[in-house]
């Protein structure tokens, strides 16, 4: 593809910058004509991303961890520019489940440069009068609960560990509440649970595959409605993950997602929820504290990922 219509929009605290622009010299020539915008602590690249289409950039390449990539994807949702990522976070989820390299800023640049360009599905949610994109999942319960519980000294030492040391927390500290869902314009109907899930993907670090029948590009999002009381339903619920919707599946014995008592999977391009009692909420990793009601609907083909 051509290199003069590239813009950078790189998050000053996750990259060292001469190793960056090295990396790029390296894999776009020194002489290519790329701008670059700094992230900043009050914008993480929404803005930015603006300016850069605004400028006539026909790709946007998003440096950073998953807080940049989803806002400057959020800028670029509907357009006809296209994201590049360089993963430079813990999570990195949209890389992840985009087969981006994760092992160095050059092979990520260089798969930029030479993929074919692919066209994604978008995640919208509102909630508290804001309305925010997700390239992964947004939810509550143990995934949100994890993000609060993970220690950020231990997170910048071990990595997607630390979400490790903090699952025994995040179970202590969900609760079961009411939740009223309205999938698809149909009837209300009355659940129970204490985790909910919505994704555009499914896999989080390690290989853990929370949405086995999610993908980018369907038009869809799916849910994950956990229920597990007890120590026979969360091993139930264990069982479900490993077994039902990991091992098996990679021996092709299932073709679908297997819900359980306490672990139910649907597919849907609308949700509405509400819930009984306040809840901490995530939007792709990044806790935004509690709420009490949100909607979520899908942009199929929102995004052109390279």
């Amino acid at each position: 593809m051509s290199v003069s219509s590239i813009g950078i929009v790189w998050n000053p605290s996750k990259i060292d910058e001469n190793a960056l622009r090295f990396a790029v010299d390296e894999v776009f020539g020194t002489d290519a004509p790329i701008r670059w915008w700094e992230t900043t602590i009050d914008d993480p690249g929404r803005g930015m991303a603006e300016e850069a289409i605004a400028d006539g950039r026909e790709l946007v390449i998003a440096v950073g961890g998953d807080g940049t990539v989803r806002a400057v994807a959020e800028a670029l949702a509907g357009t006809e520019t296209a994201l590049g990522i360089v993963p430079q976070g813990t999570g990195n989820l949209l890389a992840r489940n985009l087969g981006v390299p994760l092992n160095g800023m050059k092979p990520a640049l260089e798969r930029v440069r030479d993929a074919t360009p692919q066209h994604i599905d978008l995640g919208w949610v509102d909630f508290d009068g804001q309305t925010r994109a997700f390239a992964v999942m947004v939810g509550f319960g143990i995934d949100a609960q994890m993000l609060v519980e993970t220690d950020d000294d231990l997170k910048s030492k071990a990595g997607w560990l630390a979400y490790v040391e903090a699952m025994g927390r995040a179970l202590a500290g969900t609760e079961m509440t009411d939740i009223t869902v309205t999938i698809d314009d149909r009837k209300p109907e009355e659940v129970r649970g204490h985790t909910m899930l919505i994704g555009n993907c499914g896999m989080l670090q390690g290989g853990i595959r929370l949405l086995p029948d999610a993908q980018l590009d369907d038009g869809l999002l799916d849910i994950l409605l956990v229920s597990s009381e007890g120590p026979l339903q969360w091993l139930d619920t264990v069982r479900s993950f490993v077994w039902d919707n990991g091992i098996r599946r990679l021996l092709g014995k299932d073709d679908s997602a297997v819900s359980t008592e306490s672990t139910q999977h649907l597919a849907v391009e609308k949700i509405s929820v509400e819930l009984a009692s306040p809840l901490v909420f995530e939007i792709d990793g990044e806790e935004m504290g509690e709420v009490s009601s949100f909607s979520v609907r899908v942009q199929p083909g929102a995004l052109t990922v390279r």
